[in-house]
C-alpha cells in the first residue's frame, strides 16, 4: 500500500499533474493512488522526487506492531 493519494491531499496537488511530472498516463497515477496498482520502485523514487518528499513518507509500513 502506499500514502500517495494522502500526500497528494496534503499538498493540494492533483492528479493530473503528477501524471505529467511523472511521463504516466492519468489512469496509471490514479491506479496507483487507489492502491488498485503500486509504482515500481523506480516510479516510488520519482514520484518521491516530484513531491519533495522522503520516500519512507509514500510507503505503508506491513510490519506487525508488537
Amino acid at each position: 500500500m502506499n500514502r500517495i493519494k494522502e500526500i497528494l491531499e496534503e499538498k493540494g496537488i492533483k492528479q493530473t499533474w503528477l501524471a505529467e511530472k511523472l511521463g504516466k498516463s492519468y489512469n496509471m497515477v490514479n491506479s496507483y493512488v487507489q492502491n488498485r496498482r503500486q509504482p515500481s520502485l523506480i516510479d516510488l523514487y520519482k514520484i518521491a522526487e516530484i513531491l519533495n518528499t522522503d520516500i519512507k513518507n509514500l510507503v505503508v509500513s506491513n510490519k506487525k506492531k508488537s
